[in-house]
């Protein structure tokens, strides 16, 4: 059996998962649903997808557990839910559904479980009264906090001591804590919030406890992956290691953390005051199809920060055009294709996502079509349900081009089109073939027919100089 090797961010090293493992049981942080996810939040959704689809590969689907929450009690969603005036659970039910659009555009599967927090109360309030009576958490003013230092190990997973974490991190000064450091785990619900009735009052679990009850419920005391963004190594992942360890002692919690590191857009920080903020919706609906999303985000290796930008699309989309064009004509050979030891070597070396890509280079060099569809269908790619984007073309006012295609270039193509159509006429053959030869490189090639000049735009058009011409 493949051996698969995963970097540990607790231990700082790539270690093996079991070669006889049973099952393999894996929780990765889901969204806080009351709003669109941006194309950060997606990074974790493609990257720990491609390894859901490996362990599925190399174990068999019917071995793997894979987890991914939904939080839908939360402070962010109450302040959404009095802003707008809208119902609470109507905001999570809808957030939910624009979540998993948005995910199936990227070619995700669905996880094998995918808990709402507000399913999983019970549990939450049970762990919540094994740690105050182990010793772990205390009752105070209708809170019940977490206590880290009854917890020696706490800060190991982030390597900070608990001096150097008191001195820098922005905490909740309260009068209730025995200690800054200390973290709820239970709060009081007013009139009009969400609550629950518990030991300690009404009231609504912590973020943290969310998980670690949920992980306990779906995987048991001891698993082998916990996955999330790089962001949330501390304090959300410290505090779910010393909550559940002290909770459950005869299990390991998490064996092997995986953190995937930041995103930026053209590279800088995604920020709405730069105007460089993106939600997936909003890249669809600007006509970037998932699949070349999907792609962007896996050339660069998971832990590394990221830069998405126009020149990545540009190059995903005419790659996947020109893959997908030799996977259709060659279907017959390329539906029998097997994966690659190579393609299957960099995925299994913590998931290398740029080196598979890379040998997906080479096996279209080579023209091994079958290799080529059976290795990018194992991260995600090529997939039939992806492909639609590339085959819908309209024709309109003698131009046919990508469906897809903002307005702004149809008009450019157009303009161009006419220019030529004009300089011909008027026997300026140097400027028609000026003007045809620039659309040709940027992937328009002009036409002369009996019913007038028509324009064709190629699906790998490179839309950015198009742009610019606009």
């Amino acid at each position: 059996m493949t051996e698969i090797t995963l970097y540990n961010t607790r231990t700082r090293r790539k270690e093996p998962l079991p070669t006889d493992p049973g099952r393999i049981g894996m929780y990765v942080c889901g969204p806080t649903v009351y709003d669109r996810a941006h194309i950060g939040n997606a990074r974790p959704v493609v990257v720990f997808d491609v390894l859901f689809r490996l362990l599925r590969h190399v174990y068999g689907p019917e071995q793997v557990t894979y987890v991914r929450n939904i939080t839908d009690v939360d402070d962010k969603i109450n302040a959404r839910a009095a802003e707008s005036g809208r119902d609470i659970r109507a905001i999570t039910d809808e957030t939910i559904r624009w979540y998993h659009d948005d995910m199936a555009a990227l070619g995700a599967l669905p996880p094998t479980h995918e808990p709402r927090a507000t399913e999983f109360i019970a549990p939450m309030v049970a762990m919540i009264e094994t740690l105050i009576a182990k010793g772990h958490a205390y009752a105070a003013e209708g809170h019940v906090l977490f206590s880290v230092a009854s917890y020696p190990e706490y800060g190991q997973l982030a390597r900070r001591s608990l001096d150097e974490m008191r001195a820098g991190s922005r905490v909740e000064v309260a009068p209730y804590k025995r200690d800054p450091m200390d973290f709820v785990l239970w709060k009081p619900s007013e009139a009009g919030l969400p609550g629950w009735e518990s030991p300690w009052g009404r009231g609504r679990p912590g973020w943290h406890i969310e998980c670690s009850a949920m992980a306990h419920e779906l995987l048991g005391p001891s698993f082998d992956i916990h996955g999330g963004g790089i962001d949330l190594v501390f304090p959300h992942h410290e505090n779910e290691v010393a909550q559940s360890r002290c909770a459950h002692p005869e299990g390991s919690f998490a064996n092997i953390w995986m953190h995937n590191g930041f995103l930026n857009v053209e590279g800088e920080k995604m920020s709405k005051s730069l105007g460089n903020f993106f939600t997936v919706r909003d890249l669809l609906d600007r006509g970037i199809p998932g699949e070349v999303i999907r792609f962007v985000l896996l050339s660069t290796h998971y832990r590394q920060p990221m830069d998405f930008s126009e020149e990545k699309v540009e190059e995903a989309r005419a790659t996947l055009l020109g893959w997908r064009q030799s996977a259709w004509e060659n279907e017959a050979v390329a539906a029998n294709g097997t994966v690659s030891s190579e393609i299957l070597g960099a995925l299994s070396d913590d998931l290398n996502t740029p080196a598979a890509i890379t040998a997906l280079h080479r096996l279209a060099g080579q023209r091994d079509w079958a290799g080529l569809l059976a290795g990018a269908r194992l991260i995600g790619l090529l997939d039939p349900g992806l492909s639609d984007w590339m085959a819908v073309t309209t024709v309109e006012n003698g131009v046919e081009y990508p469906s897809n295609l903002d307005a702004s270039l149809v008009a450019v193509v157009r303009r161009l089109r006419d220019s030529w159509q004009e300089a011909r006429l008027a026997k300026d053959f140097t400027r028609a073939d000026e003007i045809r030869s620039d659309l040709d490189s940027l992937g328009v090639e002009l036409r002369s027919l009996s019913e007038g000049p028509f324009a064709y735009v190629r699906q790998e058009v490179d839309r950015k100089r198009l742009g610019a011409l606009v």
